[in-house]
């Protein structure tokens, strides 16, 4: 039983790191507002009249995972916020790895302080990996859908993940997923089949009022199979990063980070009157 235990416990460091490629390398300090953005005195323009909100990803943080988004929607004009969600008591810088039920939460109350500084009606939502999924939850459990007005998704876990079958291997150690879940229940909440995904799921994809836009990728190694990020519903872009540019390599860590293809993209989901081509000299 004890070599059992030991075998089930590599497998948690395997599908945390597996889950959380979206934190950047550099999370070595504290996160702080930078490159303009968190900027609780801008106000939005009549050009684009409602703050934006980037939702990190497993093991990211409110500043690593946006270092090339955020000032690239700043430069456009945006008023761009960011927060921090999941955190686990003791673990400093990589969040996301609470209940995703709980991390909506505090979206709702993040939301509702952007709404209130910015005097803003609506926000728009970025989000990469379970950042884009988990504002689903917000919309449809916490009140989000009347708040919100796009959602955006790169690589986002909107239908779980199998990790390429390395989930699969849970079910093999008695006990190890109720362990998981347990330890990281943000990590559990994302593997496919889960609770939460099955009651985020059930009966539509999407709410009525939000435009939805996902961006994945061919070689995303997180998100597998990688077509489980695509939404179904009436308003719904999915979008496939390759078939805009055929030599865009990006898995699923660039994607979020410093894919110029991916962040065009999301300006246009963003301002879809004023959408240009998104090719791969955007």
């Amino acid at each position: 039983m004890k070599l059992r235990w030991s075998r089930a416990l590599t497998v948690l460091p395997a599908l945390a790191l597996a889950l959380g490629v979206t934190a950047a390398p550099s999370a070595a300090a504290a996160p702080t507002a930078s490159s303009g953005w968190n900027n609780y005195s801008c106000r939005p323009s009549a050009a684009h009249p409602r703050p934006v909100v980037l939702v990190h990803g497993t093991l990211g943080n409110s500043v690593d995972n946006w270092l090339g988004l955020a000032p690239y929607l700043v430069a456009r004009g945006y008023c761009v916020f960011s927060l921090d969600y999941g955190q686990l008591p003791g673990v400093p810088f990589f969040h996301g790895l609470g209940p995703i039920d709980a991390s909506a939460q505090q979206l709702a109350a993040f939301v509702d302080k952007v709404l209130a500084a910015t005097g803003a009606a609506k926000t728009d939502l970025v989000g990469h990996s379970q950042g884009g999924m988990m504002p689903r939850v917000y919309l449809k459990f916490h009140g989000g859908a009347d708040k919100v007005n796009t959602l955006v998704g790169l690589a986002p876990d909107n239908h779980g993940t199998d990790l390429n079958g390395l989930t699969r291997l849970i079910d093999h150690f008695p006990g190890a997923k109720d362990k998981i879940g347990e330890l990281t229940p943000g990590l559990a909440d994302q593997i496919v089949g889960s609770d939460l995904l099955n009651r985020l799921n059930e009966g539509s994809d999407t709410v009525p009022g939000v435009h939805y836009t996902v961006i994945a990728s061919k070689y995303d190694e997180v998100v597998t199979p990688y077509r489980s990020a695509f939404l179904d519903g009436p308003d719904v872009h999915n979008v496939v990063l390759q078939d805009l540019c055929a030599i865009d390599l990006s898995e699923h860590l660039a994607i979020g980070l410093v894919d110029r293809v991916a962040f065009h993209e999301t300006a246009n989901a963003l301002d879809p009157a004023h959408a240009t081509p998104t090719t791969c000299t955007s």
